[in-house]
């Protein structure tokens, strides 16, 4: 809908959903839910509501809880809303909650710099011990 917006004035609204396949109805649709937020459907608009719910609970935590203690923080406040509304929301709000741990970091490659050379040609049989010496340099939180 943007790319219509953006180019409806030099090529028109109609040639551009012919050549995308969309009804012009659709487009015409969306921009007046756009000017008119009472036409939005009644999903959209508890998601508005529900939306302002879970940033003042997230806020109060100071970004500590996760949307299963978010969830729970609203039942106890009244508001009746699924789990999966608060996981769907809060993932589209970009909010997170605090995770326990370090997450496993491996090595992160630059591709700028060059790759060493391949001095065993991968071949690592060796006729006697210690001729050849292998390392992967990988880090792992312990």
């Amino acid at each position: 809908m943007s790319f219509i917006d953006t180019h409806r004035e030099e090529l028109g609204i109609e040639p551009i959903c012919r050549e995308l396949v969309i009804a012009p109805s659709s487009y015409h649709e969306h921009a007046a839910r756009l000017a008119d937020p009472a036409r939005r459907s009644a999903r959209a608009r508890l998601d508005d509501e529900i939306k302002e719910e879970i940033r003042r609970v997230h806020e109060n935590s100071f970004g500590l809880y996760g949307s299963r203690k978010v969830w729970h923080q609203l039942r106890r406040e009244g508001i009746a809303v699924a789990k999966c509304t608060v996981e769907r929301l809060m993932r589209t709000m970009g909010l997170a909650g605090m995770r326990r741990g370090k997450t496993t970091v491996t090595t992160v490659s630059n591709p700028l710099t060059p790759c060493p050379l391949d001095k065993v040609n991968r071949e690592f049989r060796v006729s006697r011990p210690n001729a050849l010496w292998v390392v992967d340099f990988t880090y792992v939180h312990t």
